[in-house]
């Protein structure tokens, strides 16, 4: 893997670590203002996909023995970066809300703002694709395939779960 994919994929990670630190600085907010966590093992399969996630872009690699820019890179690392601005914007739009859990705070509305205003889960739309485009971006094919499959599974549990939990706001 040449230098530049190294450090991008590095940089990917800690991404994805700094947004757990703020999750849990939001979640630790929210709790102290009186929110409640609604099926708190359903947690525990998306660090767990996550993890796996990157441990298979690394196999693959690993595997394939690739070293060269993957073909089309250009498209998949521009697609990448817009995904990253939506990223932003999705996450920036809830504020402390925003979490990787699923946990709501009696009394409060459901944000209607930012991408909210369009679409009811963009994160999860956003997280689809960067399954997709990521593992594309280091040639990690097979696991462009399964990650993806694997979200919709996770996401097909965790948005029913959501709804009910945000519709309970309204109650």
């Amino acid at each position: 893997m040449s230098v530049f994919l190294s450090m991008l994929f590095v940089f990917i990670i800690l991404q994805r670590i700094t947004e757990l630190i703020i999750a849990k600085r939001n979640e630790k907010w929210m709790l102290a203002k009186g929110g409640i966590e609604i099926e708190p093992q359903q947690h525990k399969w998306f660090i767990v996909v996550h993890s796996l996630f990157f441990l298979s872009i690394f196999i693959e690699i690993v595997i394939t023995k690739s070293t060269a820019v993957p073909t089309l890179f250009t498209l998949w690392f521009s697609l990448f970066i817009l995904t990253q601005f939506l990223r932003i914007w999705s996450i920036s739009s809830l504020g402390k809300h925003w979490n990787t859990k699923i946990i709501i705070l009696p009394g409060s509305t459901l944000v209607k703002r930012g991408p909210y205003k369009y679409i009811k889960h963009p994160n999860y739309i956003i997280v689809g694709i960067e399954l997709f485009v990521i593992p594309m971006m280091f040639g990690a094919y097979w696991t462009a395939i399964i990650f993806p499959f694997l979200h919709l599974i996770l996401m097909s549990i965790r948005i029913p779960a959501e709804e009910k939990a945000l519709t309970s706001l309204n109650d």
